[in-house]
């Protein structure tokens, strides 16, 4: 698969310096990646190796080395350079309606940043902004009035279409919810939110099992996603292509392919707990229980893996994650790991398949081409072990004895999208 490539990602008020005097083997690397929003002292690798016990432990084998090829026509070309616009760009006036902050000092700052060299500037458009009073109530000014400032200035676009909410990882300062009205809807329902063994729901983004069932004002959540993009599209047509070069559509928290299984903003996880599955709205587990029986064992579908451990639990002294009869290698475990990971790619599946069906006129044409993104989490801690147990609450079938991520950039692939790792 060849990768194709977006971009180095900095924020806009970061004090970084690009070094121009990388390392070719550095440069190489990086050059094979998506885009970046923000990247440290370290680097890529395209194989990893590490011991648990006697067993060797390779993610990524000699097939993933055979699929990975640069572009001819790419070697030479130098990589743009995108600066990741503020999450706290809107504010929200008297009147509790959003508006741009600072705009002189902004405007001033983008054309510093063309004179830089900088080509373009990631923003993020909110479903809780744009349609955030009632449905189908699409208010498209702000945008309009941003992209238009960073249109003048020179600069290019990437848009991150997000469905999710950041209100707990700013911690309230500039966050955005999802609509008010999804809210009024959770408010009576909660179990349109995933939630935990405990009850506990997450309001960050819709649960999967939402994604067909038509609770939202009538809609779907897909159809939702997918009016969204529509009203997008159509509102932007003449930037595509030409201002707008990569659009990104949100499957998941922070925008991310994953459960949220690691809820860093509201104090129930911290670094390195393994996380929780989260399966326990209503409609994961009627899902869930269909699923055991047509695997003819109902037994499977009255509830996730008991002995799990918890959000801070460390994989050690936790049956699920070790190798006994109750492990994630027993036929439950098998079975849970495959329904659990398996909805996840549903969901990215249906998503971005109405995704390039929209985008599919302007793909045909070369002078108005536009790249599909999706992104995927970067969940490492745990790596070296056996299970992995982070990345399976996070939805990603990935241990020391599978590929589990073969499978998620299959989907992207068929749909043309490319991968973004943060």
């Amino acid at each position: 698969m060849a990768c194709k490539c977006g971009g180095y990602y900095y924020t806009l008020n970061a004090k970084a310096s690009f070094d121009r005097d990388l390392p070719k083997t550095r440069k190489f690397l990086l050059r094979n990646v998506s885009v970046i929003r923000m990247f440290t002292s370290g680097f890529f690798r395209s194989k990893w190796r590490s011991i648990a016990g006697k067993r060797r432990i390779l993610s990524m084998d000699a097939r993933e080395k055979s699929r990975s090829t640069i572009l001819e026509s790419s070697k030479d070309k130098r990589v743009p350079i995108f600066v990741m616009m503020p999450v706290d760009i809107f504010t929200l006036d008297a009147s509790g309606c959003p508006r741009i902050r600072k705009l002189k000092a902004l405007t001033v700052s983008l054309k510093a940043l063309k004179l830089a060299g900088v080509h373009g500037i990631g923003v993020e458009v909110w479903w809780g902004i744009v349609e955030r009073f009632s449905p189908f109530d699409y208010d498209w000014s702000l945008y309009e009035e941003l992209f238009k400032l960073i249109s003048d200035s020179g600069l290019k676009l990437h848009v991150a279409l997000s469905f999710h909410s950041n209100i707990h990882s700013t911690h309230g300062k500039g966050g955005v919810s999802l609509p008010l009205w999804i809210l009024e809807i959770g408010d009576v329902n909660k179990d349109i939110y995933y939630r935990d063994q405990q009850g506990f729901s997450n309001n960050d983004y819709l649960t999967l099992g939402v994604d067909h069932v038509p609770l939202l004002c009538g809609r779907t959540a897909l159809q939702c996603y997918e009016d969204f993009m529509l009203s997008f599209v159509n509102k932007f047509e003449s930037f595509i292509g030409t201002v707008i070069e990569e659009i990104s559509i949100g499957l998941g928290p922070s925008g991310e392919l994953r459960y949220p299984a690691h809820p860093f903003g509201d104090g129930r996880w911290k670094f390195p707990g393994i996380g929780e599955f989260q399966c326990y709205d209503k409609y994961m587990m009627e899902d869930l229980k269909m699923a055991a029986c047509r695997e003819g064992k109902p037994q499977w579908g009255d509830k996730g893996p008991q002995n799990a451990g918890c959000y801070n639990s460390l994989p050690s002294g936790v049956p699920f994650f070790e190798e006994g009869k109750e492990s994630f290698l027993s036929d439950y475990g098998r079975f849970f790991l495959e329904w659990y990971s398996g909805r996840l790619i549903c969901h990215a599946d249906a998503i971005l398949a109405k995704a390039a069906k929209i985008l599919k006129k302007y793909q045909e044409n070369e002078q108005t081409s536009v790249m599909l993104v999706a992104k995927i989490g970067g969940i490492y801690w745990w790596y070296q072990t056996l299970s992995h147990p982070a990345e399976l609450t996070a939805g990603y079938y990935n241990t020391a004895l599978r590929d589990g991520y073969d499978p998620v950039v299959s989907v992207f692939s068929r749909h043309g999208a490319a991968l973004h790792i943060p």
